[in-house]
């Protein structure tokens, strides 16, 4: 792959940029300058109306210098030879004077996920904002209770170079696009809102196609038009079932963070010190794999320069694994596994999942839902929070639904789901054969550095979870 990016577009000198990364990384264990350009843009629709087209321009370097477990970082907008040797004059200051050998950096790879092209310049300004005007349109035309309809359109081009001392020179080309849709829906003084996004490392071809988007705008209808029956969610510990997809934002928070290397190098994850015991039931494994093409997920080198590759996390309920970036990779004497992401050229990289997702098992979902006597289906969630040190998790469910003696009931409202990662993995009594991942718009948040990321998984039964719900 080309470097000529940066130094053909800026002032810096390949050479002489090289110079001051080996000098100001000299006797420090690890270390990179991180460049970065990006575009983006975003359309927002609501009300009947273009609300706001924006489109930036965004640029920087990062520069980190690693001495054991402290990091020293410096970043600047401003692509100069100046500015670099202030930022590298910054970095020092970590320095122990210690002399230590520099690790050996990434290994190489010829894999490239995603080409030069940049979806921004694929399609016209006139065609995007005349797509949310249509999807408009077609939601309010669909159901005369529709009352509202919000959709917004955003894609964005990321070019990145790593830069090891010696002159190892990584670059990654990264593209995102996604598309949103909010449906409003009401009768009497009642509404309720339903809402689909897709997205991917892609460009904008599959989105603006109307075999996809009025699917997406039906999907959106229709939830809203289920949350406007729904009753009121029963409270208490009972059977749970999970959908396929989305749902998968639980097995996320409430398990994939606490296999994240830094929180169990420092002991902090409820998954500390549990390497090749039995963490989940039988039959869970848990993949965290950052090759898949067009993948929201997905990058061909993480923000370190390591390949991303396919960990296996969790196997038949064994504990196997933990995502790795470079600097925790190295204290707790394993290899780095391509996990080392940042939000952008302001933040230093940590441990952070790819696309994280559990495999099928052997059950279909029918069979699954004939099985509960007494428990709720849940199909969507709107997002939750975790404790990463007790692994105690809660989740808002936006589409559920009563489940009694297996037959699938009313749907229901205010659905909470309270439980405990590590213990709820061992509730798990059957695991469905329909794996799906999510339609690629999950966005993760830690340390105040948000990264996009996919999840997934088949349906699967929760033998004992408590169910929390509030009067409709």
């Amino acid at each position: 792959m080309s470097d000529s990016f940066f130094f053909s577009r800026t002032d810096l000198d390949r050479s002489r940029t090289q110079g001051i990364v080996d000098d100001a990384l000299n006797d420090f264990e690890d270390g990179e300058l991180y460049l970065e350009y990006s575009q983006s843009e975003a359309f927002i629709f609501d009300d009947n109306r273009l609300k706001s087209a924006s489109y930036d321009v965004s640029q920087g370097f990062g520069l980190r210098a690693v001495d054991n477990e402290t990091t020293g970082y410096a970043h600047s907008s401003d692509f100069s030879e100046a500015a670099l040797k202030r930022a590298a004059s910054s970095v020092q200051a970590v320095k122990t004077g210690k002399s230590v050998s520099l690790a050996d950096g990434p290994v190489g790879t010829n894999t490239k996920l995603y080409d030069e092209a940049n979806p921004l310049d694929e399609v016209p300004f006139e065609t995007k904002t005349r797509l949310l005007e249509e999807i408009n349109d077609y939601a309010r035309s669909k159901d005369e209770r529709v009352r509202q309809v919000s959709c917004s359109l955003s894609g964005e081009w990321v070019s990145v170079e790593i830069m090891r001392p010696g002159g190892q020179l990584v670059r990654d080309i990264r593209p995102l696009v996604r598309l949103n849709v909010s449906v409003t829906a009401g009768e009497g003084d009642k509404q309720e809102t339903g809402s689909h996004g897709v997205g991917g490392r892609e460009g904008y071809a599959r989105f603006i196609d109307p075999s996809q988007w009025q699917g997406q705008v039906d999907e959106a209808l229709r939830q809203a038009l289920t949350n406007l029956e729904a009753e009121a969610a029963p409270a208490g510990e009972m059977e749970v079932v999970l959908g396929p997809g989305w749902t998968g934002v639980l097995l996320h928070e409430a398990v994939g963070h606490g296999l994240e290397g830094d929180f169990n190098r420092k002991g902090t994850s409820a998954f500390a010190g549990l390497m090749g015991e039995q963490v989940a039931a039988k039959g869970v494994t848990v993949i965290d794999d950052g090759t898949m093409e067009k993948r929201r997920g997905s990058l061909t080198v993480d923000d370190e320069g390591t390949p991303t590759s396919r960990t296996v996390l969790i196997e038949d309920g064994i504990l196997k694994g933990y995502m790795q970036d470079r600097m925790n990779a190295r204290l707790m004497g394993m290899a780095a596994t391509g996990n080392g992401r940042r939000e952008s050229y302001a933040y230093a990289p940590m441990p952070r999942m790819t696309n994280t997702f559990m495999l099928n098992g052997q059950h279909s979902q029918e069979e699954i839902i004939r099985s509960v006597k007494d428990g709720i289906f849940a199909v969507n969630f709107s997002g939750g929070q975790v404790d990463i040190t007790s692994g105690k998790f809660v989740f808002n469910c936006t589409e559920a639904y009563r489940v009694q003696n297996g037959v699938i009931g009313a749907p229901l409202k205010n659905v909470a789901l309270i439980g405990n990662g590590p213990t709820v993995m061992k509730e798990v009594s059957m695991i469905g054969n329909d794996l799906e991942l999510d339609p690629g718009v999950g966005v993760c948040g830690k340390a105040g550095q948000g990264v996009p990321v996919g999840v997934g998984q088949p349906s699967l039964k929760i033998d004992r979870l408590t169910v929390g719900g509030a009067a409709a």
